[in-house]
């Protein structure tokens, strides 16, 4: 979900859902202790639960990387080891630690041993052919212990040569039955289920195995589902919000407040794109956006009227 789940996209989804909880692009720590963290660590309290992703393989930087991220706020730090970029083979960090779990067992240690708020982890089911139940239970028994006790698990393996980020989502079969296996192996493990779930009965089926499920790309490609969830999987929650206008509206104010700091238009219309996906005018709304928010004179104006091709139409 690089460059997809910013800040915007959060506030956005944060106003369909009180609930879920909300993940940040994967941040290199590196990058993080250059110069400027609060660059990358900038986020609204409006989002909250949320949770720094970081990507690394040094544990004495992540642990330095994860005390930031709770001093900013964050309620969780995940660590990534899922990612199937170019990067990650030569950068030693994403999937290609799975290959290193001691590695990964002390960034855990020093990691947790950093901060008071929960350590996780976000992995693949294997790289390339090492992609047996065996190896996937060695690898989750080699950390387990080391300061995490929950695991987020991306269904798919992942090539580190011949495949694309975007082959390494698509490409590989998913096997929803291994991280099954997983949670039944591992009882004491938060055990959450990610890769390709784009509807309430499936989520409801994977629930009666796991623990937990993530939503990536529906999350952003049919974002009004996340305004069905509080009310379909958590208790003692009411949520009414489920008008694609009241949602635009919310978002709107927020996005006044975003360009007159100097936020460019195009930045705040992305996650919009895809929030009339299936009314008619969705084609014509996202065309709009597209052309409109970028120009150089784009402002609020540019996303407002927008609205002329699906409030006419959209029940």
């Amino acid at each position: 979900m690089m460059q997809y789940t910013d800040r915007h996209f959060r506030y956005l989804a944060r106003i369909m859902s009180q609930r879920a909880r909300l993940y940040t692009e994967m941040i290199v720590c590196e990058a993080l202790l250059r110069g400027r963290p609060e660059r990358f660590l900038a986020h609204s309290d409006f989002e909250q639960p949320v949770a720094l992703q970081l990507g690394g393989c040094d544990p004495k930087k992540l642990s330095t990387a994860a005390k930031l991220g709770e001093q900013a706020g964050f309620c969780e730090i995940n660590l990534n080891l899922g990612c199937p970029s170019s990067r990650v083979k030569s950068g030693r960090f994403g999937v290609a630690l799975m290959g290193e779990p001691q590695l990964v067992a002390d960034c855990l240690t020093e990691m947790s041993s950093a901060v008071n708020i929960p350590i996780t982890i976000k992995t693949r089911i294997g790289i390339a052919q090492n992609d047996s139940y065996e190896e996937l239970f060695k690898f989750v028994e080699a950390i387990d212990g080391s300061g995490t006790k929950a695991i987020i698990v991306h269904a798919r393996k992942a090539w580190l040569d011949g495949y694309s980020p975007r082959e390494n989502r698509e490409i590989p079969p998913l096997r929803h039955d291994l991280v099954h296996q997983l949670k039944h192996d591992f009882p004491h493990l938060t055990v959450v289920l990610n890769g390709g779930l784009s509807s309430k009965s499936e989520i409801n089926h994977h629930l009666q195995h796991v623990d937990g499920v993530m939503l990536g790309r529906a999350a952003y490609k049919t974002p009004f589902l996340l305004a069905t969830v509080d009310n379909a999987f958590f208790e003692s929650v009411t949520n009414n919000l489920v008008d694609r206008f009241d949602i635009f509206h919310q978002y709107i104010e927020y996005a006044r407040v975003q360009i007159n700091a100097g936020t460019y238009p195009r930045h705040i219309a992305k996650p919009l794109h895809y929030l009339f996906r299936g009314q008619p005018g969705a084609r014509q709304w996202r065309r709009h956006l597209s052309e409109y928010c970028t120009r150089s004179n784009a402002g609020i104006d540019s996303l407002q009227s927008a609205l002329k091709w699906v409030e006419r139409t959209t029940p």
